[in-house]
């Protein structure tokens, strides 16, 4: 059996959700647990996928065994009107399977966006991409306000997961808020994991 570990899933088209991505890696590494990063493809608009079989670069795509086998799982995607990008739901609306066996039920999981204007649907989006989570039986983990930055951030971050503001042109980087708080997630998903894990030796 393999090492435990949080699976980073996420769909970026211009860079920000992926260094959202790396950040929340690292807070899952300083919480003792291995991250796994993965992406999934681009698709056109028929739902077929336009993207190379293996990615040029970054991370490489998820297979429903990344999904199956994880021990908690952050979900990432940018905002498009209010709600999830095609790839990514995509990908989620094939995992039936999982559902149908609950090889997720029970473990942590929690989301993170990014968008182009600062009120451009990141509280909507993040709830919309709980909604699979929650019916495969998830534990939904958002950040509470003990995290500092949610008290003092003038650009990303909620206590549904992190966001992130990456202006209109998508090059505006992540702020000393908006990587806290990625890393505050993944720290509280790797602990949370680690916990479980435990709890079923």
């Amino acid at each position: 059996m393999s090492a435990p570990y949080i699976l980073v899933l996420f769909y970026s088209r211009n860079g920000s959700t992926s260094e959202m991505a790396r950040q929340i890696a690292r807070g899952i590494e300083q919480g003792g647990l291995e991250a796994r990063l993965r992406t999934v493809p681009a698709i056109s608009a028929e739902c077929e996928a336009v993207a190379p079989a293996i990615p040029d670069e970054g991370a490489m795509y998820a297979s429903l065994d990344d999904l199956k086998n994880c021990s908690g799982l952050a979900l990432g995607s940018p905002t498009r009107f209010g709600n999830m990008a095609a790839p990514l739901k995509y990908f989620l609306d094939g995992t039936s399977n999982l559902w149908l066996t609950g090889a997720l039920v029970g473990k942590p999981a929690g989301v993170f966006t990014s968008t182009a204007s600062l009120h451009g649907g990141q509280e909507s989006t993040l709830l919309s991409m709980l909604l699979p989570l929650m019916h495969h039986g998830m534990l939904v983990t958002g950040l509470p306000y003990s995290e500092s930055a949610l008290l003092h951030t003038t650009a990303g971050g909620t206590p549904y997961g992190p966001s992130h503001h990456a202006g209109a042109d998508g090059k505006r980087g992540l702020d000393e808020h908006e990587i806290a708080l990625c890393r505050a997630l993944g720290q509280r998903l790797a602990t949370i994991a680690r916990k479980l894990e435990s709890n079923r030796g």
